[in-house]
């Protein structure tokens, strides 16, 4: 049925308009013939039942003159100028009393006496009409009279009327349909507002956005998603920035790096001692770009739900112990003390847990102030394991909080690399989190920063 429609939506709408005027004006035409029927048919009995009663009283009248005589000249009188009426009055031995009318009543059509005050339909073979026929009955005769009524005054009327609905149907439709069309397109006038607003957008321009106070309400839901997209696109697209910028420059440093070691070192002729040096220190640089790589391809993957864990019960309690033996070491260099407590267990991949819990910790030990404590808290919330690392450092702002799982954010948005990392370590964590079906939040309060994981239990 959509096929056969206009791929337009204002024609469309229209056609559809049209045809559901079409239908309801068929529907009035046929409500209105019934009705116009129905009243001719009341109209008809009225008058049958007044001449009926007329010509009974007559019949009925008592009087000393030639019965029959009297009756066709008084009935004759009674009917002067009632052309559509056919009038047969007959004795008790079938004999005709009075007849009128230019078709003529015959005989047969007297047989049958309609009940009450019933019309029926008889037909002398080129017009139809409504018959009554009763019995009257006086102290000493009997008649029948049959009286019917030509319909053909109606008939014509109803063709005339109907070709006159049809046209005025007909003229109606047009001029619906025409109102309905213009209706249809300043209905959609928002549409296309929106439509010029979108040929505007590009990379420069994602400032421009629609009023939802002049759209209609239907399109206020729309209007505001065509907004909201706009300004996750404009989000979006100044992340992108960003991220593009930081990746210049985490790589440009390293590179730097690597070209100016090679070009001293290509300057004057050297001892194997200062190629080996300048190797070593070049595969440094090659290993932290390695490194880098492979965690914005880790990040690809989880964009687009490529990381899929190993399912398996996971003692979050080794997991956690195993990674502060690794940073032992550097927290006695910073005289921290590493503490943990607590345990659970969790459906996930223990290598990923892992590396989730080194990232927390790792953050912790380098931004934790010396002489303090880190501790490692897992504790269990209805159905969740959580995991808080807290240490005593300086304050995070609220305004950085919800940027800090960006990839390349930094809370001092100092760009130069004073300690190992680039800043992709919190957005690893978060990746691998949302894996598991788990949350990442964090929190600061002054001195204290936690980061905490909610995964489901095993």
């Amino acid at each position: 049925m959509m096929r056969l429609l206009p791929d337009s939506i204002t024609a469309r709408t229209s056609v559809l308009f049209t045809l559901l005027a079409a239908l309801v004006f068929v529907v009035m035409g046929l409500v209105i013939q019934v009705s116009v029927n129905r009243h001719f048919a009341e109209q008809d009995r009225a008058a049958v039942s007044g001449k009926l009663e007329l010509i009974s009283n007559i019949l009925l009248s008592p009087t000393t003159e030639n019965n029959e005589t009297r009756i066709r000249r008084q009935l004759a009188s009674a009917l002067v100028g009632h052309h559509d009426l056919v009038v047969r009055v007959q004795d008790a031995r079938g004999q005709e009393v009075f007849a009128s009318g230019h078709d003529g009543l015959p005989p047969p059509a007297l047989q049958t006496v309609t009940p009450g005050a019933t019309l029926k339909v008889w037909s002398d073979g080129e017009h139809d009409y409504r018959l009554a026929v009763v019995d009257v009955a006086g102290p000493e005769h009997r008649w029948r009279v049959g009286i019917a009524i030509n319909t053909l005054h109606h008939e014509v009327f109803l063709r005339a009327f109907e070709r006159e609905l049809l046209l005025i149907g007909v003229g109606g439709l047009v001029l619906m349909a025409a109102l309905g069309w213009l209706a249809v397109r300043r209905g959609l006038m928002p549409l296309q507002r929106m439509a010029v607003v979108a040929e505007g957008i590009s990379a420069k321009h994602l400032q421009d956005r629609l009023s939802t106070a002049t759209v209609p309400v239907e399109l206020e839901t729309l209007a505001s998603a065509f907004n909201a997209m706009l300004d996750r696109l404009s989000d979006s697209l100044e992340r992108l920035s960003a991220f593009s910028s930081d990746l210049a420059h985490e790589l440009r440093t390293p590179v730097n790096n690597l070209m100016t070691q090679t070009q001293v070192l290509l300057s004057k002729p050297r001892s194997d001692e200062d190629y080996r040096e300048v190797l070593y220190s070049n595969l440094e640089e090659f290993e932290r770009l390695a490194r880098m790589i492979g965690d914005m391809l880790f990040l690809a993957k989880a964009d687009n739900g490529l990381i899929i864990p190993h399912r398996e019960a996971v003692q979050l309690a080794d997991e956690v112990t195993a990674v502060l033996e690794f940073y032992e070491a550097l927290a006695a260099d910073k005289s921290l003390v590493l503490h943990a407590r607590g345990q659970a267990v969790v459906m996930g991949d223990a290598l990923m847990l892992r590396r989730v819990i080194s990232n927390l910790v790792s953050n912790a030990v380098r931004h934790a102030y010396p002489d303090t404590v880190i501790s490692v808290a897992i504790s269990t919330h209805g159905h969740d394991a959580c995991l808080t690392v807290q240490n005593t450092g300086d304050t995070i702002s609220e305004q950085h909080l919800p940027h800090l799982f960006e990839r390349f954010y930094r809370a001092d948005g100092a760009r130069q690399r004073t300690e190992e990392g680039v800043g992709l370590g919190l957005a690893i964590t978060r990746s691998i989190v949302i894996a598991h079906q788990g949350k990442i939040e964090v929190s600061s309060r002054p001195g204290v920063t936690q980061l905490t994981i909610k995964l489901p239990m095993a």
